[in-house]
């Protein structure tokens, strides 16, 4: 498990949302769009927090969702739109 002072320097790298984020590709979660949004807070429940090492591995057919995604070693289901309130950083 990554630390966030592992990361890249967040200030010179972009973030982007984890539905947009490329299959494949690892990312670092930055923080949440709304981070007092109840989604925000089931998602830390489920155990999503900063720092931590995300990956899409597959998009569903019908307008790309649900995402199966890699959250360090476990696979979750997400909808579009709640990827969408996920910030990452892309891996270097």
């Amino acid at each position: 498990m990554s630390c966030i002072s592992d990361l890249p320097d967040i200030m010179t790298t972009q973030t982007l949302t984890l539905d947009q984020l490329p299959a494949k590709k690892l990312g670092h979660i930055h923080g949440f769009v709304s981070a007092n949004s109840s989604l925000a807070l089931k998602l830390r429940e489920i155990g999503f927090a900063e720092g931590d090492e995300i990956e899409v591995l597959h998009r569903g057919p019908v307008g790309g969702t649900p995402l199966s995604v890699r959250l360090n070693t476990s696979l979750i289901a997400l909808r579009k739109s709640e990827a969408a309130q996920i910030q990452v950083v892309i891996a270097k």
